[in-house]
């Protein structure tokens, strides 16, 4: 896309900015990225949020949808921008606002910048991008280090084939697979580093063998109740690495093959028998950053939704279907607090409240506190105070 009026150029200058004064943008070598990369090549249409009565709608914008220079605007916001939704519709297939589930999306530009700078490449050094996106976090890299050092690995399809287009366009030349990135790039390794643009629930081995001992992997940690963070990991021999979260509010969409089972039918299983008992922490853990990170570490199984009946109060489910477990919380008659209903071989609720027990008297310190140690046998996350408790990510 041409830029005759030197608007997009502007933009960039104003984006840079905006992120370093941020903290985000650090560096003069990703400043030149960022006001060198022209976004609006990597989302060309894109769909904007609303919220109503029918629920959430998207509506596809493009500059053929409006304003040129409006539309340009919006790309040059420090915003994610949903790209695609149910894995196969993209705004060119609709014709107004729709319902439906992100599954791509570009990414706020203060998160991807952030990003590069904590992985901190240098000069020469080869990168491994899980989840091409995009593409527009690929080019910043290929600014920055040569597209001769970047491979990048997008699972999608069709988000591939639209990503490829772009970063073409753009006048760039990384290597790109379409493919599972969990299983990396064994052909292509070893790297230096490895950034991952999905979330996972716990680090794919392939990984730990395909960046170089003294390589970093930079990753977001998450899972099935949607807690979530940023952690940076030091890879060691062996299959061992080691690392710590890093600060702020970080989540991607998870990575399809690590995304939660269909839970069916469940009402059968929280029908069942169950032990009930005043709950100590009630619905607003799911709503909590903190706390619903511990008590995805503590269940790291288990699903969460909320269900009503005919206009009763709300019901919020922890199942975890391949154990059979259940708890549900329910509000006290008097609004001043909730029960839990646990059934099943694991008491979900019981092992959440002793997570955030144990953080509670730590301090609540921020995630910035826990550690995650990688063996070929088990990976940890732990709370690292004196006696911290530790738990095991999901194989």
């Amino acid at each position: 896309m041409t830029d005759p009026n030197g608007l997009a150029a502007h933009l960039r200058e104003r984006l840079a900015d905006g992120l370093e004064d941020a903290g985000q943008l650090r560096s003069a070598a990703w400043r030149a990225a960022v006001t060198t990369v022209p976004r609006e090549v990597f989302v060309p249409e894109f769909f904007r949020r609303s919220d109503g009565p029918q629920g959430t709608r998207w509506t596809p914008a493009s500059p053929d949808t409006g304003s040129t220079d409006a539309w340009l605007e919006e790309v040059y916001r420090d915003e994610t921008l949903v790209t695609q939704l149910n894995g196969d519709v993209h705004p060119g297939d609709v014709d107004g606002p729709v319902g439906g589930d992100p599954t791509s999306s570009s990414t706020l530009p203060g998160l991807v910048v952030r990003m590069l700078e904590d992985l901190d490449p240098k000069d020469g050094a080869r990168v491994l991008e899980v989840g091409t996106g995009t593409g527009y976090s690929t080019a910043l890299m290929c600014h920055r280090l040569g597209s001769d050092h970047i491979t990048s690995i997008e699972y999608d399809p069709a988000t591939a084939t639209r990503a490829r287009t772009a970063i073409t366009t753009a006048g760039y030349t990384p290597r790109l697979i379409q493919g599972d990135g969990l299983q990396g790039d064994p052909e292509g390794a070893p790297y230096d580093h490895l950034i991952a643009t999905c979330s996972v629930r716990t680090i794919p081995p392939a990984w730990l063998r395909q960046v170089t001992p003294g390589g970093t992997i930079l990753t977001t940690l998450s899972g099935w109740l949607h807690g979530s963070g940023l952690v940076r990991l030091t890879v060691g021999e062996e299959g061992t690495a080691e690392g710590r979260f890093l600060p702020g509010t970080v989540s991607f969409m998870i990575a399809r093959p690590h995304a939660s089972p269909d839970l069916g039918d469940f009402s059968a299983l929280v029908r069942q028998p169950a032990d009930e008992r005043p709950a100590r922490y009630g619905r607003d853990v799911f709503r909590n950053w903190g706390q619903v990170f511990l008590a995805q570490l503590a269940a790291p199984a288990a699903q969460h939704l909320a269900t009503r009946v005919d206009g009763g109060p709300w019901m919020a489910h922890a199942i975890d279907i391949g154990s059979g477990s259940f708890a549900t919380l329910t509000p006290d008659h008097d609004g001043d607090g909730y029960r839990v209903r646990q059934g099943g071989p694991a008491r979900l609720w019981d092992d959440v409240e002793a997570a955030i027990d144990a953080w509670e008297a730590a301090g609540s310190p921020p995630q910035t506190a826990f550690t995650v140690t990688v063996t070929p046998t088990e990976q940890t996350v732990r709370l690292d105070v004196p006696g911290g408790p530790s738990w095991t990510l999901p194989t």
